[in-house]
């Protein structure tokens, strides 16, 4: 079985992953444009891959000296799972997402995976609570689920997990260091009444031991979003400077 490897060598302003949730590559590479240097690692996902231009944004990404994170949450039986992780490792990809519910998938994941991509497992979405994990059949508080999936996806050799940054603590002195752990649901200001019910500020999730941060509508929805990311960096700076 393959073992998780170390985690990404990230500088600081590495460490903000903007959620770049667009309906198609113009209106995405327009947002790169638009953040320019206060954003160097950019998350895109599902919807930006139904407007089929994902892997054009990717390219533009990469060869513009940015990090992808490419965020599908993969989910199958092992051998199809293998088979993504095979042919995205081809593609500058730094990070991959898959979801941490079966140990074969994983492992399987992990034997595929090559180049420098990082594979982490979903543990519980940010936008779940303990009664939606309760409607889903699943007996436990989301922290405890939490940490359960990150053990099971540290024993299968996947490189880290994504979680909530209110459990990044917990993940930390479980799967101990050498653990990517990778925080979205960010909120820089406090909660602010949208679908993310698990959330942290900044600081919070880096003390707790995140590695890196997810942040997409506190910047999007912004006056100023490039503004509002240089704040964020500013935070990430004092909080790394302040646990080193």
């Amino acid at each position: 079985m393959s073992a998780a490897r170390a985690p990404l060598a990230l500088g600081d302003r590495e460490r903000l992953i903007f959620a770049l949730d667009a309906p198609d590559g113009a209106q995405a590479l327009a947002w790169v444009d638009r953040l320019g240097e206060s954003v160097e690692f950019y998350k895109i996902g599902m919807e930006l891959l139904a407007s089929g231009d994902y892997f054009d944004v990717l390219d533009a990404l990469a060869g513009r000296g940015k990090r992808v994170f490419v965020d599908l949450k993969f989910f199958d039986i092992p051998a199809t799972v293998a088979g993504v992780i095979r042919g995205l490792s081809r593609w500058p990809v730094s990070y991959c997402t898959i979801h941490g519910w079966h140990a074969g998938m994983m492992e399987a994941a992990a034997a595929a995976r090559s180049g420098d991509m990082r594979l982490l497992a979903v543990t519980v979405l940010t936008s779940m609570d303990s009664n939606d994990l309760a409607a889903m059949g699943i007996d436990g508080e989301p922290a405890d689920i939490v940490v359960q999936r990150a053990l099971a996806a540290q024993a299968a050799g996947i490189d880290g997990v994504i979680a909530s940054g209110q459990e990044a603590g917990l993940i930390r002195a479980a799967t101990g260091p050498g653990f990517s752990i990778v925080c979205p649901g960010i909120r820089p200001g406090g909660p602010v009444g949208d679908d993310q019910k698990r959330t942290l500020g900044v600081a919070e999730a880096f003390a707790r031991g995140a590695d890196a941060i997810v942040v997409g509508r506190p910047i999007r929805q912004a006056a100023d979003p490039r503004a509002a990311a240089e704040a964020i960096q500013a935070e990430i700076s004092a909080s790394i400077n302040k646990i080193s």
